[in-house]
């Protein structure tokens, strides 16, 4: 990256920089608009750049629920928030997303990892709450 000056609509934007040594795992690193001031595409992605961003970028394995095992564990989310005083409701299909003070979502399996926001500090503080939860759950 090259220094200059960037549009303000820019400034919103995130980039994620792949790297790709040989004969070693790739990594990601994400950059957030504000620190950018200017991005210069040296090469542009391939084939095998498209292959090795699926590998790093695939979901890990996890356990498959069933639908009722799902519903309990929203519900019993939702619930848990809701005693908390933390404003939460369901949207998308079926309801099956939880909406956390409109401003972060919850996907099935309602985990950490199923967090979502573009309010970095509201998605880390939820996520410390889930994993909280989470952890004084029966097994």
């Amino acid at each position: 990256m090259r220094a200059g000056p960037a549009p303000e609509r820019e400034l919103g934007l995130r980039i994620v920089l792949a790297t790709f040594p040989e004969n070693e795992k790739g990594s990601l690193s994400f950059v957030m608009g504000h620190a950018v001031q200017k991005v210069e595409i040296l090469r542009e992605g391939d084939g095998d750049t498209e292959q090795r961003l699926a590998r790093i970028l695939a979901p890990q394995e996890s356990p498959a629920y069933s639908p009722e095992e799902l519903d309990r564990r929203k519900n019993a989310l939702k619930a848990w928030l809701e005693t908390n005083h933390i404003p939460v409701g369901e949207q998308g299909e079926r309801g099956r997303t939880l909406s956390v003070a409109g401003v972060l979502s919850i996907e099935p399996p309602y985990g950490p990892e199923q967090c979502s926001s573009a309010n970095e500090i509201i998605l880390a503080r939820v996520q410390g709450l889930l994993q909280g939860y989470l952890e004084q759950q029966p097994c």
